[in-house]
């Protein structure tokens, strides 16, 4: 069996236990705009997270303009418990001041009429706009095929193999994701695997003695034989 065979038959085992485990909702429809200032949010933390944090926006503040002229920090404390508020709070206002400055507006549905490529090139030129970021606008708005990829997801993909442990080319590494999952399953997998990071793939400790993957992972394999994964805990909610 090649490694690509070995490699396809891990992402569907792990999109089938995600299925199964989590079945996240259709994706929310949202504007370009809104999209991307909910991807900033989303990088690093969950769905219902991210979800919490972006109406906490809409509920303190009148409207994107409002946010705009904020502080930062104001800002931070509307988002609560988001992990990274601060750094987030920033980019949020810098992006909101960068479409203000280009559009005079806070639009930015025409993209989409610039095909894609053109647009992922707009978007990531940016300065408070990630990698992630644009992604996530991508598969959320654009139709198109992206994978959005944060620290949390590579944790879980490079314990599983899928990622090489000196692989650090990751523009590659999401091309080749890209493949191996399809279009249909990508928001799907985006939320159930930020989900699964957080309840199982710890950074510290992880709970390998009971995640529903352990027979497909070979770091959890490891840490089960040599008795690391006995002293596993469920991680607080």
């Amino acid at each position: 069996m090649s490694t690509t065979m070995n490699k396809q038959q891990t992402v569907t085992t792990l999109l089938n236990v995600l299925k199964k485990q989590y079945d996240p909702p259709e994706p929310e429809a949202r504007p370009v705009l809104e999209q991307l200032l909910f991807g900033i949010l989303r990088e690093g933390t969950t769905p219902a997270q991210a979800d919490k944090a972006f109406k906490k926006l809409g509920e303190f503040f009148f409207d994107w303009n409002e946010v705009r002229v904020s502080q930062p920090q104001e800002v931070a404390e509307c988002l609560g418990d988001l992990p990274d508020a601060g750094v987030k709070a920033q980019r949020v206002v810098g992006l909101l001041q960068e479409v203000f400055e280009s559009t005079f507006s806070f639009k930015l549905d025409d993209i989409d009429k610039k095909g894609l490529k053109n647009a992922a090139k707009l978007l990531g030129r940016m300065p408070d706009v990630s990698d992630f970021a644009v992604a996530w606008v991508i598969q959320r708005s654009l139709g198109g095929h992206a994978i959005p990829l944060d620290s949390a997801n590579i944790r879980v993909l490079r314990r599983l193999g899928l990622l090489d442990a000196g692989e650090e080319n990751l523009e590659a590494f999401r091309s080749t994701l890209e493949h191996l999952i399809p279009k249909t399953k990508g928001p799907m997998f985006s939320d159930g695997i930020s989900q699964f990071a957080k309840d199982y793939c710890w950074e510290n400790n992880p709970g390998c003695s009971t995640c529903p993957l352990r027979s497909e992972c070979p770091t959890g394999q490891a840490r089960i034989a040599s008795g690391e994964a006995k002293s596993s805990r469920p991680k607080p909610r």
